[in-house]
């Protein structure tokens, strides 16, 4: 089944309703749309072209409410940086369209005219292929992408939901995104944590989820390491006085009063804070 293609459409569209001035107050975004976020500097940015060249291409709408009302199909981000500029009216194609067409033209317009993020994007081959009954490889070609393309933003919705977090963020790439998929849940959010605290390159990334179990050993390995060298540069009889200290603190526990201990390990500004609490 060949995908809902907008330039057929367009064409469809009689003459007399080619271009219509219709109000803001009387459109509504699309509840098909893909993009869960929308960048307030590119809408800023476009609103300044709207303002010094006016609008190239008119915005797609459907009516919502014999003609009163209107939900847009394609140009969402056009609708909003107008609004920016309190426009009265915006130019719109209408077009009347069932669901199934409305939701198959605004995931298209977005996937061909839009960045959408990797997550936002799987999520949309996800829904055209429901829509119209697709196959990965039938969406692929009506799409002019490979079938391993599509494949791989598709796997990326088998991330967990942290994980796919930092991919709409885009504070990592698809391809770390695909070196975490073979990995449970909970080892996923210890890489994803270890590549943005440290900058992970792919390579290193890929090279982690390899040997995830044996580099996690050695990290915590290190950081008790550490801790011992801490402490055992902690002068002895300074020691003394602190294992008595906590022997205090543990017979005022024992007795019933509520008492909390912080303490500061490191050797040069060793300090240990008690707090006694009534009941």
């Amino acid at each position: 089944m060949a995908l809902f293609s907008f330039n057929r459409h367009q064409d469809e569209i009689p003459k007399n309703k080619q271009i219509q001035d219709i109000e803001l107050s009387k459109i509504s975004p699309s509840q098909f749309q893909p993009r869960r976020q929308f960048s307030e500097d590119s809408i800023n940015e476009l609103a300044q072209t709207l303002d010094k060249e006016g609008l190239l291409q008119p915005i797609v709408i459907r009516e919502v409410d014999e003609g009163d009302k209107y939900e847009i199909i394609a140009g969402e981000r056009r609708f909003r940086a107008a609004k920016s500029l309190h426009w009265d009216k915006i130019p719109a194609i209408v077009n009347n369209m069932d669901d199934d067409q409305a939701a198959s033209l605004a995931l298209i317009e977005n996937l061909q005219r839009e960045n959408l993020n990797p997550i936002d994007e799987a999520h949309a081959y996800t829904n055209l292929m429901k829509l119209n009954n697709l196959s990965q490889t039938e969406l692929a070609k009506n799409m002019g992408k490979s079938q391993s393309y599509v494949a791989n933003k598709l796997r990326l919705l088998k991330l967990t939901p942290k994980v796919q977090s930092y991919l709409v963020s885009g504070e990592i790439t698809a391809r770390h995104g695909r070196a975490l998929l073979n990995l449970s849940e909970k080892d996923q959010g210890r890489v994803v944590d270890e590549i943005l605290k440290n900058n992970l390159n792919v390579k290193d990334t890929e090279a982690i989820a390899r040997d995830v179990d044996g580099y996690f050993t050695k990290k915590e390995k290190e950081k008790t390491e550490e801790k011992r060298r801490v402490v055992n540069r902690i002068p002895k009889d300074l020691k003394v006085q602190i294992n008595t200290i906590k022997q205090a603190v543990k017979l005022a526990k024992d007795s019933g009063i509520k008492v909390k201990v912080s303490e500061n390990k490191d050797p040069d500004d060793y300090k240990i804070t008690i707090e006694l609490k009534r009941k």
